[in-house]
């Protein structure tokens, strides 16, 4: 017999405002139950499991060990100004001229994110010299 993963938690200072952030990048709401100074948040997620904050006393201190890969049903690059629009930050910009590549965003606490090529992105273009 197999797991499955209930639930991929995010350690965090605030559990609530970074859900909230969180719920507004993947257009999911916060449980009902959550409310601000909750030492967790969830989000239950599209096919099964689910995001959980959980507040913790240390602060991130290195790079994260695990992080999300996002896909987005719009362009990446107005993706990528959305996310900076909600409070996220540039930390890698990989995106290439021929349109390949990806952005490594960080979220409010610091938390690496990838936005990878959009759904409606044009297909690469290839390089001339």
């Amino acid at each position: 017999m197999a797991s499955s993963i209930e639930n991929t938690v995010v350690d965090c200072a605030d559990a609530y405002a970074l859900g909230r952030f969180w719920s507004a990048v993947l257009d999911r709401p916060l449980s009902p139950e959550d409310e601000p100074g909750d030492p967790e948040a969830l989000i239950a997620l599209p096919g099964g499991g689910n995001l959980l904050f959980i507040q913790v006393p240390e602060p991130k201190s290195v790079k994260n060990r695990l992080h999300f890969c996002l896909r987005p049903d719009v362009p990446r690059d107005e993706e990528v100004q959305r996310l900076l629009d909600l409070g996220a930050t540039l930390a890698d910009d990989q995106r290439r001229p021929d349109g390949t590549g990806w952005a490594v965003l960080a979220d409010p606490e610091g938390n690496e994110f990838c936005v990878l090529r959009g759904s409606h992105d044009d297909p690469p273009r290839p390089v001339t010299t």
